[in-house]
């Protein structure tokens, strides 16, 4: 299956996308085919802040009928971010969008991991992945939700982290582990990668990342039908 990616969102996490992507699927003794659209990561922070949906869904379809030409089969988006108008998007999509958001839960629950830490954008930790965990406890440091916010936007724009960025995203995990009693820390924003990987905090991370390119792994080789994802259509 072709598989199309709308990246630039920012640059650091498309280039994760396409490096763990093209290991999983190597892994699984395939060949990957792949086209990526570039997005403006700028238009998207504007637009994500002041929650206009309704643009940022019209720029990601006008990408998503380029990929379409392309050749590609369906669509993800390489932030979580960005996921704050996937109803919206949908319904312009030329192609299914394979969600990053809707495979989490499960995810979680089939790790026996009933309470998660979250760090990634505003949005993603005030609404606790855009309230579509039923199976599991979210967890945000919500007086803090404006300052984790933007060191994560910065990180994303910047396309690097900081040593004094990296210790101020390792200690809000550190405190969800020992005041909240998360089971883990969910990295809900795909640059979050920049200041964590390497790390060894002493406690429990889950990459979101990764469980969607397992289910983008399975589409490209042909181990599971887009009938068999959680998506959006």
């Amino acid at each position: 299956m072709h598989i199309g990616l709308i990246g630039g969102i920012g640059v650091a996490a498309t280039i994760v996308y396409y490096q763990r992507l093209t290991a999983a699927v190597d892994a699984l003794g395939a060949e990957l085919n792949l086209t990526i659209s570039h997005g403006d990561i700028q238009t998207l922070i504007r637009n994500n802040l002041a929650d206009d949906r309704a643009p940022q869904a019209e720029i990601f379809a006008r990408q998503i009928d380029q990929l379409k030409g392309a050749g590609c089969d369906c669509v993800a988006l390489t932030s979580l971010g960005a996921h704050y108008c996937i109803d919206e998007m949908a319904a312009l999509s030329s192609l299914p969008i394979v969600s990053g958001v809707t495979p989490l839960d499960g995810f979680f629950a089939g790790e026996n991991i009933s309470k998660i830490g979250l760090l990634g954008t505003r949005v993603v930790m005030r609404t606790r992945i855009y309230g579509q965990l039923q199976q599991t406890q979210a967890v945000a440091l919500d007086d803090e939700i404006e300052t984790l916010g933007q060191t994560y936007q910065e990180i994303a724009v910047a396309g690097q982290c900081t040593p004094a960025q990296r210790a101020e995203l390792l200690d809000a995990g550190r405190r969800m582990i020992e005041d909240h009693g998360v089971d883990a820390i969910v990295l809900a924003g795909t640059d979050l990668n920049l200041a964590f990987d390497g790390q060894d905090p002493g406690y429990k991370v889950i990459d979101a990342l990764d469980v969607h390119v397992t289910v983008l792994a399975d589409l490209a080789c042909g181990r599971r039908s887009l009938d068999e994802v959680a998506m959006k259509t």
